[in-house]
């Protein structure tokens, strides 16, 4: 993995994490945005040493989630189970999610494969697994919209 995949990595695990923080605290975006800036992409928190992340990457994928927020839980909830609703997922995989789908949507850019790739490996932080590969169908079903892919 190059330098540049490793940042965009690091910089999509933290968006998920900033979008967690989001929802739980309620932070304006541009001071959730200054604060993983100022401490915590590339920090050492707790004798844990975050990589570099690319900090353009992780603005824009934390600010377009947050614009496109009703857009993105549209696509999520049509691709979810009958009888399932965003509100029965968990925080941490809605983020994921939302980060996922903003990328299918926004980032033209990404292939399609790399985006849910990347997602799946940020699911394995978080989770087993069983739950990995609900990320990778969601977002494979996600793209079909989004993508036509």
């Amino acid at each position: 993995m190059n330098a540049r995949s490793k940042s965009r990595s690091a910089a999509r695990l933290a968006a998920v994490q900033a979008l967690y923080q989001l929802e739980m605290e309620g932070t304006p975006v541009h001071v959730l945005l200054h604060e993983f800036h100022a401490h915590r992409l590339g920090a050492t928190i707790e004798d844990v040493t975050y990589a570099p992340a690319e900090e353009p990457f992780f603005d824009d994928v934390v600010s377009g989630v947050d614009k496109r927020r009703d857009e993105i839980d549209a696509l999520i909830v049509a691709r979810l189970s009958s009888g399932w609703s965003l509100d029965r997922l968990d925080k941490p995989m809605r983020q994921i999610l939302r980060a996922g789908t903003y990328e299918l949507l926004a980032r033209a850019d990404i292939a399609t494969a790399t985006i849910i790739s990347e997602y799946v490996d940020v699911a394995h932080a978080f989770y087993d697994k069983r739950e990995s590969g609900f990320v990778n169908g969601l977002l494979d079903a996600v793209a079909k919209d989004a993508r036509g892919s």
